[in-house]
């Protein structure tokens, strides 16, 4: 099928395709209210795509009394126009997403409806600006409601007015709630981003993490260290570079560089939907084995530094310590020290409920994978056993059941959820097996609860389908 002319055309198909699809199209919430204020069905706290592919889900349910809330303005929800230093996404350009897999709304038909088919054909990857366009459209045409500048808070029980789990959650916009609640918090996950703790003790002029907004012209001239060498250290190694750095050095503690991307292997549909589904041996040993290679960097990345005469990469050089001496950061490496302008670490995200401003009334009693599963001595790994360990519906489950019972409303989707289902939420690749699989665990709860005034509606059904001549019977 030739691709529409226009994106007004492709609008149209869009609009038809919900329509045709929209089966079984019968509403089957009822509106509650909590603390005597109407209350949403589900409040997802995160709009970027994480946040829109689950709304999506929802809509497609019958799900519709939902509100997307983010922090950021509108059009900066996630890294893309922000500390998302690529050029273009990682994933290949005919990946499904937040579409689900419904043509008309994939990124390819949005791509040629702007510019063109030849366009899209020539395209090795889907520059990082498109992809942030594409999801602002996205959301605008499947009608999924978000509320830009609005931070969320302390996430606390509540009942709705006919004794049914709900949630309060306090907000820059004052208090809302919700029967179910989703952290659709994408790559900073349930914890935070971290650096080293005697990095992140120099002055803040001296360092940042790659997610921070950085000033690169003021590194022009300056000699740029740069930790870690996952795909994040050399694309902002390669800024600080095009910004006319005198000199950038990436240190890598790793003998030997991560030349192997291990997120290609593992992109089928077996792995990708079934994963969450096996035993917890062997849902550690695939993603222990996948997380201990780390992050590798694409030909392109490397490709993008190597150019410079002035960029320096050292393996097996991790950084031991770090001190200010005349205005400059001394790093202390297993090949000796090294002294720079400024300091930029690449060192991800640490798993840590506690710093979560959200879960604060509950962050002590999420289990994690070290509570539940106690993997062979060859295949321990402390950073791995903090990350959550989540139910089957991707919601938090107890360490001491009966505490805080009401942590099963609450839905993670984003990095955090890898160890539990692989790289479900933080990978475009599984959007469409993922965030169905969130909104279905999130539907079937508001089924369950909502059970005794179904069957009550089921009982008192009375509308005939069928009108019976009353005249054309026979007497008995």
């Amino acid at each position: 099928m030739p691709a529409p002319r226009t994106l007004a055309e492709l609008e149209a198909d869009v609009a038809r395709d919900l329509d045709l699809t929209g089966h079984p199209r019968a509403p089957w919430l009822e509106a509650k209210r909590v603390e005597g204020t109407p209350a949403l069905d589900v409040l997802i706290i995160g709009g970027g795509q994480c946040g829109v592919a689950v709304a999506h889900a929802l809509k497609r349910d019958k799900v519709d009394n939902i509100l997307v809330l983010d922090r950021a303005g509108f059009g900066e929800e996630g890294p893309w126009t922000t500390y998302g230093r690529m050029r273009t996404l990682r994933s290949l350009k005919d990946m499904t997403g937040p579409d689900l897999r419904l043509p008309s709304l994939t990124y390819q038909a949005w791509h040629e409806a702007n510019f063109g088919t030849a366009d899209w054909e020539a395209m090795r990857f889907i520059p990082k600006e498109l992809w942030n366009d594409y999801l602002l459209w996205f959301r605008r045409v499947t009608g999924v409601p978000v509320r830009n500048g609005v931070e969320a808070g302390l996430i606390s029980p509540a009942m709705t007015e006919d004794g049914l789990p709900a949630f309060r959650v306090e907000t820059s916009e004052g208090p809302m709630h919700a029967r179910k609640v989703v952290l659709a918090t994408g790559q900073e996950g349930i914890g935070g981003w971290w650096m080293p703790e005697h990095i992140a003790a120099l002055p803040r002029q001296f360092r940042a993490h790659t997610n921070e907004m950085i000033d690169f012209a003021a590194l022009r001239g300056k000699v740029v260290a740069v930790l870690g060498a996952g795909a994040s250290a050399f694309d902002n190694a390669a800024v600080a570079l095009e910004h006319g750095a005198a000199e950038v050095h990436i240190f890598c503690r790793r003998a030997e560089l991560m030349v192997v991307q291990p997120y290609r292997w593992l992109t089928f549909a077996g792995f990708l939907r079934h994963m969450g589904e096996m035993t917890d041996e062997w849902r550690w040993r695939f993603m222990s084995h996948v997380l201990g290679m780390r992050e590798g960097f694409a030909q392109d990345h490397y490709d993008r530094v190597n150019r410079f005469a002035n960029f320096r990469l050292h393996t097996g050089a991790e950084w031991q310590a770090a001190r200010v001496e005349g205005g400059r950061v001394v790093l202390t490496t297993p090949q000796g020290e090294f002294t720079a302008d400024y300091c930029i670490t690449g060192t991800g995200v640490r798993m840590d409920a506690g710093l979560r401003p959200e879960l604060a009334l509950c962050a002590g009693n999420i289990a994690t994978w070290g509570d539940r599963y106690t993997p062979p001595p060859h295949e321990a790994n402390a950073r791995l056993a903090l990350y959550p360990y989540l139910n089957a519906d991707s919601a938090f489950t107890e360490k001491r059941p009966g505490e805080t019972p009401w942590i099963s409303g609450i839905h993670l989707f984003g990095i955090g959820t890898t160890m539990s289902f692989g790289p479900a939420g933080s990978s475009i690749n599984a959007m469409a097996i993922s965030a169905p699989r969130v909104a279905a665990g999130i539907t079937r709860n508001l089924f369950a609860e909502d059970m005794p005034r179904l069957y009550a509606e089921l009982c008192a059904y009375d509308e005939k389908q069928v009108h019976v001549d009353a005249a054309r019977l026979a007497a008995e």
